[in-house]
């Protein structure tokens, strides 16, 4: 029986999704933020709305969504730039609420207005990590000699599990700090740490894409 991948192969392509999942980068930053603003649920959902922007990605890559990225870098440049933008907004956003709010709240409200999962999907869209993964890390993994579909399958999963564990971690680490948010100088400090990394996210995706 053949195996979709070879087993050297993918035990290569595991040990570099790992390096790749823990190394702190845009989406592991934004749920940090995200747990630390908003709590435990709210970033577990944006790790949701990040892992199915990556199964965008490894759709478009079935789809030859790789050969347009190389023919077209320019479109995908802006791509990037207008999710650094929104970060900078959310982040922006953030230090003024901690500038005018800090000390006028008795108690810390986890904000519920904006959809975790939108706003985790649209970082990893943007990710110039998940642009470089598809683009230069992915294809010297594929064996053109193999069906392609089983392939993809079998690197998704192993992707998507390294992603939740990491980006969970990240964003329960985040939250954990939140139970400190009836304290008013942590709330005006932790307002600024957080749009401090959502900020910082976005230079990331700049620099990187």
């Amino acid at each position: 029986m053949t195996l979709p991948v070879d087993p050297a192969r993918y035990g290569a392509f595991l040990a570099t999704m790992f390096v790749m999942a823990i190394t702190p980068g845009p989406a592991n930053l934004f749920a940090i933020a995200t747990g630390m603003e908003r709590g435990k649920r709210a970033a577990l959902v944006s790790v949701l709305g990040m892992n199915c922007g990556t199964l965008v990605w490894f759709a478009g890559s079935a789809l030859g969504l790789g050969a347009l990225i190389i023919a077209f870098p320019a479109a995908f440049h802006i791509l990037a730039l207008a999710g650094a933008a929104y970060l900078v907004w959310l982040g922006l956003k953030s230090i003024l609420a901690g500038i005018r709010n800090a000390e006028s709240h008795a108690k810390a409200v986890v904000r519920a207005g904006r959809s975790a999962f939108v706003d985790g999907f649209m970082v990893q869209i943007a990710n110039p990590k998940a642009i470089l993964f598809f683009t230069a890390v992915l294809p010297p993994f594929i064996d053109v000699k193999r069906p392609l579909a089983p392939q993809l399958l079998m690197f998704a999963c192993a992707t998507i599990g390294m992603d939740l564990i990491s980006m969970s971690s990240y964003g329960l680490g985040g939250a954990a700090l939140s139970t400190r948010m009836n304290e008013p100088g942590f709330r005006r400090g932790f307002a600024f740490l957080v749009g401090g990394l959502l900020i910082s996210a976005a230079i990331l995706i700049v620099s990187r894409g």
